[in-house]
């Protein structure tokens, strides 16, 4: 007999751990508080709302994303499943239609006999009932000093920021061209090249824009890979042009030479009628923004449909917290997956909200949970945020530097790679034996 998992969060990590709990043959309570009660950032109640970029990353082969995106496939994730099925031109990388993604979610959660959702707001966590929680980067304040109480610690923040999407329409084709950096994949990128004067010019505009002022009770504290475009351009003069706007790869068809630097926009939905701007994420008030983006050649009438904006993220100090299955040392029936776990990006969250549902399964079955070997990229990421620096902790990306270093010592990087992700593969089919595999789709 198996006891029912209550999973706290339908975002992309509680939606994945919902089904795997499911498909697995154990009843799920899945409570979601919008469109109850909304976040800052969130726009509509559907599971899975990617809220700030829509990339899932490179889907280059033995890359650290691609081989977590593997494994995932590998492992029958529903959402990796659902985001190949609405992905949308992006060079190398997986990017999708953000709305259609988060309906397809939304309805197959939603029709799965195994899962009743609950459209509310929790504010109590039982540590006797098997809970995953799953609430991401803004959960409520209600909940968060809920998570304070179980954890005996205080809340920990950074900030983490949204870029601006721009209607297609209003994007002055004849200034821009079609190419993808470092020729890695299609020509699927809008690039806006400019000169060292338009550079400057911007530049000076960016610097002393007004940004949105600060509140009493904030500290910003950014997260070190998704800066504001601003914070980045502080630091000096030429950061941009080594940053987000580098122009390597990007030759224009026009000159036969890369610009002096470059704005990428990605394409946006499936329909091809909205684009934003890669990396371009900034608080500065609206008003400046639509100044400074119109610097931009290419975009001096640009549309914008959303502008960049900031948001608080909230995550628990894991090396402290957490085992290696992702539950709590002190209560071992509460597990936490996604953002709030301490991982960054979306197929980070994703893979935390797969483990978490297999080890609830366990749990439910009155199973130990088994995770994965530290030669995978889940075991790998896990393992971090579950053995970092507690005094120094922040939310981590999959990359090579996560994973144990190989026996064989190999100077290329391409080949040493490979045989990463060779040997991650191996031992992660290994795994499966032990915790059972799922297809993703029925």
């Amino acid at each position: 007999m198996s006891s029912r998992v209550r999973v706290i969060g339908a975002g992309l990590a509680g939606s994945e751990a919902a089904w795997q709990c499911a498909r697995r043959g154990v009843a799920v309570e899945l409570c979601e508080m919008r469109p109850m009660r909304s976040t800052p950032a969130h726009q509509t109640g559907d599971f899975a709302e990617l809220v700030c970029s829509n990339s899932l990353k490179s889907e280059s082969e033995n890359t650290a994303p691609w081989l977590l995106k593997e494994e995932l496939r590998r492992a029958g994730s529903l959402l990796i499943e659902i985001a190949r099925q609405c992905a949308v031109p992006a060079g190398h990388a997986l990017a999708v239609d953000r709305v259609t993604f988060a309906k397809k979610v939304t309805e197959a959660i939603s029709r799965e006999p195994m899962i009743a959702v609950r459209r509310e707001e929790v504010m109590r966590i039982s540590e006797d009932q098997i809970t995953i929680v799953a609430t991401g980067p803004l959960t409520s304040d209600g909940l968060s000093e809920e998570i304070g109480r179980l954890s005996g610690s205080t809340r920990l923040y950074f900030y983490d920021s949204i870029s601006p999407i721009v209607e297609a329409e209003s994007i002055d084709m004849a200034k821009v061209y079609l190419a993808a950096r470092y020729d890695k994949g299609t020509a699927d990128y809008i690039n806006c090249p400019m000169s060292q004067e338009e550079y400057d010019r911007f530049y000076d505009a960016l610097i002393s824009a007004q940004s949105v002022e600060e509140r009493d009770w904030e500290k910003l504290n950014y997260f070190e890979s998704c800066l504001p475009i601003e914070e980045i351009a502080r630091r000096g003069r030429d950061t941009l042009r080594f940053g987000p706007m580098k122009p390597v790869g990007l030759k224009d068809p026009r000159t036969g030479r890369p610009p002096y630097a470059v704005v990428q926009l990605r394409q946006e939905n499936l329909r091809a009628d909205s684009y934003n701007l890669v990396g371009f994420q900034n608080h500065l008030k609206f008003g400046e923004q639509a100044r400074v983006l119109q610097l931009i050649p290419g975009l001096e009438n640009a549309r914008f449909l959303r502008y960049g904006q900031i948001h608080r993220n909230t995550y628990i100090n894991a090396p402290t917290l957490l085992r290696e299955t992702l539950q709590m040392k002190e209560h071992p029936r509460v597990l936490f997956a996604g953002q709030i776990c301490g991982v960054e990006g979306y197929v980070e969250s994703i893979a935390t909200g797969l483990m978490a549902g297999v080890h609830a399964t366990a749990l439910s079955m009155g199973a130990e949970p088994v995770a994965p070997q530290r030669a995978t990229a889940l075991g790998s990421l896990v393992h971090y945020i579950t053995h970092a620096d507690a005094n120094r902790f922040q939310p981590a990306n999959i990359t090579f530097d996560l994973l144990p270093a190989l026996e064989q010592k190999i100077r290329d990087r391409q080949v040493r790679h490979r045989r990463q992700c060779e040997l991650a593969l191996r031992e992660f089919e290994s795994w499966l034996e032990k915790v059972g595999v799922v297809q993703a789709v029925r």
